[in-house]
């Protein structure tokens, strides 16, 4: 499964692209705005942070934009700033109707805001590079996710769909687990939520152990 990397901070992009092997970012305007930068200025940083990787960058239109064409409009701007942007359009009838058409045009699509399996399947039928399910609101609200995820999964391997399934707002390491053991393609999270994935407290407690251990055992000459 691949991890990619929620966030629009370059700093954070770049630690975990080097020490983690993040294999992509997705970003949208709440990341924007908590990078303190315009919505310009995160763009182009993008563009030139990474321009010399085969490197999956998702990038939102303005969610304000209700039609298709507007959709289409600006998609085709974004797109044509660097080959690594993937274009996030909401899971609506006029997103869907933009991301065919942008899908038609060699143009590649992320879908998100994705919330039943209704609107995946429409999402895999249009051949859209990406599909989002976003499961942490889900959950909170008592959704049983695990069941989403799996009926998605299952509708794409029926239909041997192209689109890949991109499991996002992720809050957890049991949400990134059950995604893998579901056999998602991708897993998208926070900064802070992967380094809590790697935490445990008995991994301390064993280290302690192990160290005093050490201590207190002659090393004599290796």
């Amino acid at each position: 499964m691949k991890y990619f990397l929620d966030s629009a901070k370059i700093d954070e992009i770049k630690y975990a692209l080097e020490n983690w092997n993040i294999e992509g970012v997705t970003s949208n305007p709440k990341h924007v705005k908590a990078s303190g930068k315009s919505f310009s200025t995160i763009l182009k940083e993008f563009a030139e942070e990474f321009k010399e990787l085969n490197f999956p960058i998702s990038v939102e239109i303005n969610p304000h934009l209700q039609t298709a064409d507007d959709m289409i409009e600006e998609a085709m701007k974004i797109s044509s700033l660097s080959d690594n942007f993937v274009i996030k359009i909401p899971c609506t009838e006029q997103g869907l109707i933009a991301t065919k058409k942008l899908t038609e045009e060699g143009i590649r699509i992320n879908v998100t805001l994705v919330f039943t399996a209704s609107q995946a399947l429409q999402v895999g039928r249009i051949g859209a590079s990406y599909c989002s399910p976003f499961i942490g609101w889900q959950e909170a609200s008592g959704v049983d996710c695990f069941e989403l995820l799996s009926n998605i999964i299952a509708i794409y391997e029926n239909y041997d769909f192209d689109t890949e399934i991109i499991v996002a707002a992720v809050r957890n390491g049991k949400q990134i687990v059950e995604a893998a053991i579901l056999g998602a393609d991708i897993v998208t999270a926070g900064f802070q939520v992967y380094k809590d994935s790697f935490y445990h407290p008995f991994t301390d407690r064993g280290l302690k152990i192990f160290q005093d251990a050490w201590d207190d055992t002659e090393l004599g000459s290796l």
